[in-house]
């Protein structure tokens, strides 16, 4: 029987400079590196997912996330990017700890207290810096003080603005329980609806519910039955003379969480085409306030244009926000100690690496 070598089949040795750097313990540990690193170079920066869910209040912070939804910034990245809305901060805590959403916009404080209690959230950026007024149907009213013993619409008990509102009362010698009746609803397009009704003089506003309100009182046939309305105390301004500070707060941000968590090339991707969007949507601010306005209920894309006029939005990382923040929590935790998860969050939680 005839029978074939098997010879030309046994693997050949490496001859010359590769067989003397696989004898070298140092250089086979070269050439596995520099295979390791070929490998990498040539794998996607971020797998392709299938959905992207992308979640924030109807607030500015929101506006460049929805800019991103309609424009399809992030189509690179993901067969389906979504935006859901979150009404108040019971709904926010659940899209957060139930992981319904990867990207989520939320204020500061609750991105700390996630942290503090390990829910697996992360903040990225600050982008809002400015974005709460007092509206009051009193055009002399200057500072809080103006208000004392009044009703004041106010959303979002024990959350942004309330919180706000609280430590500079108190840094103005007074306190928000005792000396305001405050009128507590679940959003600020509540408390705008309760102003342009009539039903309270004075409401404490977001963004872009301020001039949504503004534009309403000002237009026919609402402003027969609800009298002009003015933009009345700015508190990024009373927090600067009060607290001896730049006339700004770093309120919110977008955070990350699930699975998102552990993909970094995800997150800077995700924040290049936010801190994009928010720059699209300040150099065509009514072309923008036409798509947030498609997808949230009482707004307008005139009023949309306005907030953007008039909000401190600016897309910082939260490592270069840290000063700020830190200062700002402290505020918050000498407030009260719950609102940051009964302690200060550590240098960790502002580490953001590879964030531009």
């Amino acid at each position: 029987m005839h029978t074939t070598s098997l010879q030309h089949l046994r693997p050949r040795r490496p001859s010359g400079r590769l067989a003397r750097l696989t004898r070298s313990p140092t250089g086979l540990a070269w050439l596995c590196g520099l295979l390791l690193a070929g490998l990498l170079l040539a794998a996607p920066a971020h797998a392709r997912r299938a959905r992207l869910v992308l979640a924030g209040p109807p607030a500015a912070v929101s506006t460049p996330l929805i800019h991103m939804v309609e424009t399809g910034a992030l189509k690179d990245v993901a067969d389906q990017v979504e935006f859901l809305t979150w009404k108040d901060p019971d709904q926010l805590r659940l899209l957060a700890l139930g992981g319904k959403a990867d990207f989520l916009a939320m204020p500061t404080n609750v991105a700390a207290n996630l942290y503090n209690r390990g829910a697996g959230v992360r903040l990225l950026n600050v982008s809002a810096w400015g974005m709460l007024w007092m509206v009051s149907r009193n055009p002399q009213a200057r500072t809080l003080a103006d208000f004392k013993g009044q009703e004041v619409a106010m959303p979002y008990r024990a959350d942004m603005p309330d919180i706000v509102f609280g430590v500079l009362a108190r840094q103005s010698g007074l306190d928000a329980r005792k000396d305001f009746k405050l009128r507590y609803v679940g959003s600020p397009l509540d408390a705008m609806q309760l102003l342009i009704t009539r039903r309270v003089d004075h409401a404490l506003l977001a963004e872009p519910a301020v001039s949504m309100a503004l534009r309403k009182t000002r237009s026919f046939p609402i402003n027969v039955v609800a009298p002009e309305l003015h933009r009345s105390v700015d508190l990024q301004r009373e927090w600067g003379r009060l607290l001896k500070r730049e006339a700004r707060i770093p309120q919110a941000g977008i955070a990350v969480m699930g699975t998102a968590l552990a993909d970094r090339a995800l997150q800077t991707r995700v924040m290049q085409a936010y801190a994009q969007s928010l720059a699209a949507c300040q150099k065509q601010p009514l072309v923008c306030g036409q798509m947030v306005a498609r997808r949230i209920d009482l707004l307008t894309p005139e009023a949309v244009a306005d907030a953007l006029a008039a909000s401190q939005m600016r897309h910082v990382s939260v490592s270069q926000a840290k000063p700020e923040l830190h200062f700002f929590l402290q505020q918050l935790h000498a407030h009260n100690p719950a609102l940051t998860g009964g302690k200060l969050p550590d240098d960790a939680f502002y580490e953001t690496p590879h964030i531009p």
